[in-house]
């Protein structure tokens, strides 16, 4: 068995982790901050449904395209410059977005952060992962993940407080301008931590694996020296140099080859697990969080504040699966988390499908006086068991452009449902998320594909992660109004237990090898052929 000389090193693998996975914050950031923004866009540029879900899943466009692009990229650049150009792009979009004068330069500002988010997303874990002991490699990768989640956590924080700053009457709050231009302050913060990394990425030495493969051994060896020991480093060194020297007569890397018989079973691992992490919902929730706890009957701060919740419980289970990772082994967090995402799905929907819908003289006086109380009489008193009659019956009142704009303002009060049971569904879907699919599925990426291919195939299953993700966004919020949030939950709650089944027969446990014996396991050789 090796033995790794972890405890001397450890501080300065955390370090470089810690550095590389500021991606990640940047990522969380950058995806969940549009949360909070949704509710001032919509009436602000007088959005549809379907552009308010542009607006926000415009983003993961171009993430997918960098997904796929970010792999080979980096072969030819390295890991740690196409992070440094992914740092760029998120100042950039931060700023551009602050200030977008329309719908359509909003769009084009978070379709540029885009590309720095399918490219840290792609490539810091695929350089924690070269750059790690196995020992401790599913900790380290997971970084990216818990600062993906203290990202989206900080972003759900800033919201709150821009909204709380901005009803203040103190003099800066009004110098700033907090409450007129509250969503682009919002946008703006990310330029503060997308400069701080560009910066902290110049004491990041270069991934060791991509300078072997450049022919750069001295410098890789040194570096491998200093991140796990002299003993274990020389090791590594020469399996790495083995692995890669094996596939010297394939000197071009194509996307066909990820698709040979010898990848079939990694590959298929590497795509189910990619379209059932989006399938879930969990980007519903995170870029919707605000809207949903609206519809559940909570006011605009209310649903502000609970948001905070969904960020500090993903961060809490995600330091969870990061201890747990190493330790009890990849496939159990994934049966276990889950089966969790399935049960609190079903609880959602059980939980919406329940919900009844009044408007009464109380609610009805309460509203803006934009809406029109005499056209409301006609449906006041009456019982609705669906959001959709609900939405349907405000539409042949008020007309489609009225409801659609006050619909926010008029749902949360007409409900009736066990708030409650939404809050700790809600909460319980995103422990079960952080615990399991969402840290596990990039280690997994990391850990199943070959040296020579792992840049392509990872970008490959990203993209396709990607894909899933800005569907999942782009149609939310038509769900919601088309098909009733109940069925909209039960939908993914379905697609959940199909991933439980999945996971328990197919997928394999990775825990404590290296990415060489992994690539030895998993990847079949061609048969040969005798000539008789």
């Amino acid at each position: 068995m090796k033995k790794y000389n972890v405890k001397h090193n450890m501080g300065h693998i955390v370090m470089i982790s810690l550095i590389v996975a500021l991606g990640g914050f940047l990522m969380g950031f950058d995806a969940s901050v549009i949360s909070g923004v949704v509710k001032f866009i919509e009436p602000e540029f007088d959005l549809t449904k379907l552009e308010l879900g542009w607006a926000v899943s415009s983003l993961t466009l171009t993430a997918t395209l960098a997904m796929m692009i970010a792999g080979p990229l980096s072969d030819r650049l390295g890991r740690k410059r196409v992070l440094s150009i992914a740092a760029v792009f998120y100042a950039l979009s931060a700023v551009l977005s602050a200030i977008a004068p329309t719908f359509v330069f909003l769009v084009l500002a978070r379709m540029l952060g885009g590309f720095g988010v399918g490219a840290s997303l792609i490539i810091a874990p695929m350089y924690i992962a070269e750059i790690a002991p196995p020992k401790i490699r599913g900790t380290m990768v997971s970084f990216n993940q818990l600062n993906i989640v203290i990202g989206i956590s900080a972003a759900f924080f800033t919201n709150y407080l821009i909204l709380k700053f901005g009803q203040w009457d103190a003099e800066w709050t009004k110098v700033l301008k907090l409450d007129i231009y509250n969503w682009r302050w919002m946008l703006g913060l990310e330029a503060i931590p997308a400069i701080i990394y560009f910066v902290a990425l110049f004491v990041v030495p270069r991934s060791p694996r991509w300078l072997i493969m450049k022919g750069k051994e001295e410098e890789a060896l040194l570096i491998m020296k200093k991140a796990s020991g002299e003993e274990y480093a020389v090791k590594d060194f020469e399996a790495v140099k083995q692995s890669l020297v094996s596939d010297t007569n394939k000197k071009k890397v194509s996307l066909k080859e990820i698709f040979s018989p010898a990848l079939r079973t990694v590959l298929t691992i590497g795509i189910v697990l990619a379209i059932l992490q989006q399938l879930t919902g969990i980007n519903s929730v995170f870029f919707y969080a605000p809207m949903i706890f609206e519809q559940s009957g909570l006011g605009v701060d209310a649903s502000f504040s609970q948001a905070i919740y969904v960020g500090l419980t993903n961060l809490v289970f995600t330091i969870l699966a990061m201890f747990l990772i190493d330790k009890i082994g990849r496939k159990p967090l994934l049966i276990i988390g889950v089966a969790g995402i399935a049960i609190s799905m079903f609880v959602l929907s059980y939980g919406f499908n329940s919900a009844t819908y009044t408007l009464t003289n109380e609610t009805i006086v309460s509203f803006s006086p934009a809406i029109s109380a005499e056209k409301l009489e006609s449906i006041k008193d009456i019982e609705y068991t669906s959001d959709v009659d609900f939405k349907v019956a405000l539409k042949e009142v008020l007309g489609a452009e009225t409801s659609g704009k006050f619909e926010s303002e008029i749902l949360p009060k007409a409900i009736h449902l066990n708030s409650i049971l939404i809050l700790v569904a809600i909460l319980a879907f995103v422990a079960s998320f952080a615990v399991s699919i969402g840290p596990v599925m990039w280690v997994m990426f990391s850990e199943l594909f070959p040296n020579r291919l792992r840049a392509i195939a990872i970008s490959f299953v990203g993209f396709i992660n990607s894909v899933v993700s800005f569907l999942v966004q782009l149609v939310f919020p038509w769900e919601l109004t088309n098909l009733g949030t109940a069925p909209t939950f039960l939908i993914y709650g379905l697609f959940a237990a199909f991933g439980l089944f999945y996971i328990l027969a197919k997928v394999p446990e990775t825990k404590g090898k290296s990415l060489e014996e992994l690539q030895t396991m998993f990847i079949k050789k061609p048969k040969r052929i005798n000539n008789v």
